[in-house]
């Protein structure tokens, strides 16, 4: 053996270029068992821990949390004596941190303290600088780093431990209740963090908003449901398949920014938001304007499913141009939503509401109406595309006959 082997960023996916490391959950000369989370990566939509297949002991850490490095850079060494290096594998998706107990330590002072850093300020420390702040209760954002762009090192945490007054992690700012606690954020709440306010700071938002009446909608549902339908029926069934088809008939919308290039998307691929236990994940739909709404519905459940259950992958994470958020089951009239990254669009749905509108003869009628939010990219998508796609959901949603058959393919013969 001519020296160490090498842990490497993996490829999670065909389109996956490069990764950001965001946690390690082993250090230096620690043993590991067959199954052993080694760190944790995250990709545009989704994080990943990856495991151990085989037994070994680490060597040295080559890139620090929060590094984006391309697939295949190394990114630890095993212990010098190992054979080969142990083959890693990716868990279905990133739990939440581990809980841990340490030792009370006595309460440490330091002599001035550190300007706190901007919230939105990427914190920079070795992975061994980081476990020890954790473990001693020491705050990142008050330290200033010794190492290149301001890294935090290991000699920066210690010299926050031997100086007089150490800032505890759980620095209370003043009116804050006593009883306020601090935990550090998972994986995936860390990826939602990252991604949205990039997202909001980077993509020019202009939203559009709509009322649909779904009066029919609703009884045809309630008509299905009860007859037995393969998979019983949601409004949301009814939006993912109603947004497909707008898709394919409008396929402006269904292109993405991407450094300066616009990409025009095929298919009609559709995401998903899911508050899942993990966090909110954002499974993709394929094809959903080629499908009939039993189908629609089926996939739907399908990812649903995974998404909670902890088995998504970052295939099933990847593409679409726009998403499907929806509250409607919380009672909120409105949803202005940000739109996911690598995306540019996404269709916010409200809750359901009564409301009396004029028939034929001027006679008030009560309608069910719903809300809707269109978020949209500027950068792709103009005013007059956004209400022309708003406006095709709105009408399949109040005339939803047609999302019962199979789509015809565009330029086939009807």
């Amino acid at each position: 053996m001519t020296g160490p082997a090498a842990i490497v960023m993996p490829k999670l996916g065909l389109t996956m270029t490069e990764g950001l490391l965001a946690s390690w959950r082993v250090g230096p000369g620690d043993t590991v068992a067959t199954g052993d989370v080694l760190f944790v990566i995250e990709t545009e939509k989704i994080a990943t821990e990856i495991e151990a297949q085989h037994p070994g002991r680490i060597g040295d850490i080559l890139v620090a949390e929060g590094e984006t490095v391309p697939v295949g850079a190394a990114l630890a060494t095993w212990a010098d004596g190992e054979d080969a290096a142990p083959p890693i594998h990716a868990a279905a998706t990133a739990g939440p941190h581990a809980a841990t107990t340490v030792a009370p330590t006595p309460p440490a002072t330091r002599p001035a303290e550190s300007p706190r850093r901007d919230a939105g300020m990427r914190i920079v420390a070795t992975p061994l600088a980081r476990r020890v702040a954790r473990q001693n209760g020491i705050a990142l954002d008050r330290l200033s780093g010794s190492g290149p762009h301001g890294r935090i090192k290991l000699k920066d945490v210690e010299a926050a431990l031997a100086a007089p007054e150490a800032i505890p992690a759980t620095a209370l700012s003043p009116g804050r209740n006593a009883g306020s606690q601090r935990r550090p954020a998972t994986p995936i709440e860390l990826v939602v963090a990252r991604r949205l306010s990039q997202a909001k700071q980077t993509i020019p938002h202009f939203y559009v908003l709509a009322e649909s009446d779904i009066t029919r909608l609703l009884a045809m549902r309630e008509e299905l449901n009860a007859a037995g339908s393969p998979q019983r029926l949601s409004i949301t069934h009814f939006i993912m398949a109603a947004v497909g088809r707008a898709l394919v008939a409008l396929p402006q919308i269904n292109a993405v920014w991407d450094e300066g290039d616009i990409v025009t998307l095929g298919g009609s691929d559709v995401g998903m938001a899911v508050d899942s236990p993990r966090g909110l994940m954002v499974p993709v739909l394929r094809d959903a304007g080629a499908k009939h709404l039993d189908a629609v519905a089926h996939g739907c459940v399908d990812i649903v499913g995974k998404a909670r259950d902890g088995r998504l992958t970052t295939a099933d994470c990847d593409g679409g141009a726009i998403s499907v958020s929806n509250i409607g089951m919380y009672g909120a009239s409105h949803l202005v939503s940000i739109i996911n990254p690598g995306q540019s669009a996404i269709l916010g749905v409200a809750a359901t509401k009564p409301v009396f509108r004029p028939d034929a003869q001027g006679q008030p009628v009560l309608r069910q109406e719903l809300g809707l939010v269109l978020s949209c990219d500027h950068r792709v998508i103009d005013g007059v595309r956004a209400a022309q796609f708003l406006d095709l959901v709105v009408k399949t949603l109040e005339h939803p006959l047609p999302l019962l058959r199979q789509p015809t393919p565009q330029g086939s013969p009807t």
